[in-house]
C-alpha cells in the first residue's frame, strides 16, 4: 500500500470519532471517515484527506465489487470505493486500485 499524502482538510470544524454520524472504517493503521464525498482521517489536532499520491494497482484481485458484493461502498470524489481487507478499492481502467 502506498503511503498516504499529508493533505490537511482546511476549515473542518467537525471532530470525527465514535458516534459522529459518519461512516467509519479501518484503513491500514487508522480509521477513516466518509464525509461529503471525502475520506477523512484524524491526524494530531486536525483532519487530513486520506488519499494516496500514486496509482497503486491491487494485484491479483479477482473479486468484482458492485451493488451486492458484500463490501462497504463509500463515495469518494467522483467514484465509489469499496472497503475490503483494511483498504479501499476503486475501479480504474479494467482493474482495481488500492486507495
Amino acid at each position: 500500500m502506498t503511503t498516504a499524502e499529508h493533505l490537511t482538510h482546511e476549515n473542518h470544524a467537525h471532530a470525527h470519532g465514535d458516534d459522529c454520524g459518519h461512516v467509519a472504517f479501518t484503513h491500514g493503521d487508522h480509521t477513516d471517515y466518509a464525509h461529503d464525498g471525502h475520506i477523512h482521517r484524524m491526524h494530531a489536532d486536525h483532519v487530513d484527506e486520506c488519499a494516496n499520491g500514486a496509482h497503486a494497482t491491487h494485484q491479483n484481485h479477482d473479486h468484482q465489487h458492485g451493488d451486492d458484493c458484500g463490501h462497504l461502498a463509500v463515495r469518494h470524489g467522483d467514484h465509489t470505493d469499496y472497503v475490503h481487507d483494511g483498504h479501499r478499492h476503486a475501479a480504474h481502467a479494467g482493474h482495481w486500485d488500492d486507495h
